[in-house]
């Protein structure tokens, strides 16, 4: 049979040799091997052989003949991820083209806050379980850093330090005046004792001048 087309040559509709359809192969080779129909591999050169196969046995021994093979799983690298991510941490890619939400979207303030209050709290934390500080510094100092008094850690070590130092100088000082009290004290009681005798002596001389006189 023969369609003749007037402005085309002659083509022949009539079959021949077409390849069969291989639907039932592919679904069945799919199922068999545990994947997509689009990862099944049929040998188009053992068409026939392969059509022939009607059921899972008949595939099965196909697929260990290796006319039907499962192909590989497509490569997804990651190296251009990788590279990107390594650039992003030194501070490439992330100008103000690139940011698509606000400050606070990228990085709410608050768990900027949570993070800086649990970095200060473990710090105290440490230095009361160390008896740096006492729990009276250490209550003072939760209080202050809650009330953002310190920016990070090393201005609260710095307070510390610092209020320590304080702490010392006024001990040394208070120590200083309770010892200069003390021989201040002692020196008056040397005196008192001293005017004391001075008196005594002084007494006993009139008297003993009064009874040589009487006598």
């Amino acid at each position: 049979k023969t369609t003749e087309y007037p402005h085309k040559a002659v083509v022949s509709t009539q079959s021949t040799g077409r390849m069969s359809s291989l639907k039932l192969q592919k679904r069945l080779s799919a199922s068999v091997m545990k994947c997509g129909r689009k990862k099944v591999w049929l040998d188009p050169n053992e068409a026939s052989e392969i059509s022939n196969a009607n059921s899972r046995q008949n595939i099965k021994k196909l697929i260990k003949d290796g006319l039907i093979i499962k192909k590989p799983q497509t490569v997804h690298s990651r190296a251009r991820c990788r590279k990107n991510r390594e650039a992003r941490r030194m501070g490439r890619h992330t100008g103000t083209g690139k940011r698509k939400g606000t400050a606070n979207a990228r990085m709410p303030e608050k768990v900027i806050w949570m993070r800086r209050m649990r970095v200060l709290r473990r710090l105290l934390k440490k230095y009361r379980e160390d008896k740096k500080i006492d729990k009276l510094m250490y209550h003072a100092l939760y209080l202050q850093s809650k009330g953002n008094i310190f920016k990070n850690k090393r201005v609260l070590m710095e307070h510390i330090h610092k209020k320590k130092a304080e702490s010392a100088r006024l001990k040394t000082l208070q120590e200083q005046a309770e010892a200069r009290r003390h021989r201040s004290k002692a020196a008056h009681e040397r005196k008192l004792a001293r005017n004391a005798q001075k008196n005594a002596e002084m007494f006993a001389h009139i008297e003993d001048n009064v009874a040589e006189e009487e006598s």
